[in-house]
């Protein structure tokens, strides 16, 4: 990666992503280490310290980066803005002069946030987004965003390891200001920063650790695939076809339905789905994960769909991703078989109920 060749591929791949994104021009993008998870550390503890953070948190990877904020970075104010799964705090309530973060979609509840209104253009702290299963499938005004991070493996279908970052102006800008004030440990994986700048390169193809060309070559393919079908509007348009063919579905089943409360806030990449059949409801917690694990494995056993539980902490049910690398048909060959699934599942919860 070092090479010509090595830096002539690394600069291809970020080119290749801010084109399909369609980024504002003086924005910069790279690969970093460790999945999304790295992105969004890297920024956390680079940047924070200077000004009062927002932290919004509906679900297990948001609630996370308040953990970091308070927990591990030991911020002086954190203002935590919280929501039980399936529902969104108040994003009205983020402070425009403080520093802001959240989480365009919620992987592990299907609520994403439907838009930026809440945001003003002209805030003053920096707004750090992680959005890595939103992006790529739903429109984002990123010059509301300073700091946007992803992981190839979610809508572009890639290899996993590697996380992505996506720097505003005035995020660089408080990258180097905020470098000889920081008072914790920096690993050396978030230190993109050399001499106080941001070198040209230094984030587009000089990465700070070694980078799997096998999957920057996958996540090339993987962006000459989208270019092809239209870029950024045609994945959009795909996952929403498939959030589509579940709605469909849902308004006709008597025992599913959406994790999230409202339509607007319906993630249409991670779907979640809840349980609502009167049976399942009076089982002890519990018994619900098992009824749901039993819906699952069954599909699971018959090589239809895999590891569609509902995240561990997130209550039973099911999760489908249906981000823009799924085909509307096959979104709507699953639901005949998750409705097989859960009668099958049911039929035997009443003989027991009958013992």
């Amino acid at each position: 990666h070092r090479s010509k060749e090595g830096k002539a591929r690394l600069q291809e791949v970020s080119d290749r992503m801010k084109k399909v994104l369609g980024l504002p021009a003086d924005y910069r993008i790279g690969v970093v280490a460790a999945s999304d998870t790295g992105a969004v550390e890297l920024a956390m503890w680079t940047m924070l310290g200077s000004r009062p953070v927002d932290i919004f948190g509906w679900e297990s990877f948001g609630k996370g980066w308040i953990s970091d904020a308070v927990k591990y970075l030991k911020l002086p104010k954190v203002n935590e803005y919280k929501a039980d799964y399936g529902k969104l705090p108040d994003l009205k309530k983020a402070n425009p002069a403080n520093d802001i973060i959240f989480t365009w979609n919620g992987t592990t509840s299907g609520v994403k946030v439907p838009n930026l209104d809440w945001l003003p253009a002209n805030h003053e702290g920096i707004v750090i987004c992680d959005a890595t299963s939103g992006v790529f499938a739903m429109e984002m005004d990123f010059k509301k965003l300073d700091v946007v991070t992803f992981s190839w493996q979610k809508v572009l279908g890639g290899e996993a390891a590697h996380g992505v970052i996506i720097l505003s102006p005035k995020a660089v800008k408080r990258m180097e200001e905020q470098n000889p004030k920081i008072t914790w440990p920096v690993p050396k994986i978030f230190r993109l920063v050399d001499e106080k700048k941001l070198l040209p390169g230094e984030l587009e193809y000089n990465t700070v650790n070694t980078p799997s060309m096998l999957c920057v070559e996958d996540a090339i393919d993987a962006l000459k695939w989208a270019e092809s079908i239209g870029g950024s509007p045609a994945l959009v348009k795909r996952s929403n076809a498939n959030l589509a063919a579940f709605e469909g579905w849902v308004a006709k089943s008597d025992w599913i339905d959406f994790l999230a409360e409202s339509k607007e806030i319906r993630s249409n990449t991670s779907v979640c789905f809840k349980i609502k059949a009167d049976w399942f409801l009076k089982l002890a917690d519990e018994e619900k994960t098992k009824a749901a694990k039993k819906i699952t494995s069954l599909l699971d056993k018959e090589g239809v769909a895999y590891d569609i539980n509902s995240y561990g902490k997130a209550p039973a049910g099911i999760r489908v991703w249906c981000g823009a690398t799924v085909e509307t048909s096959d979104i709507e060959a699953l639901t005949p078989w998750l409705d097989w699934a859960y009668e099958a599942v049911a039929k035997e919860y009443a003989k027991e109920a009958v013992k």
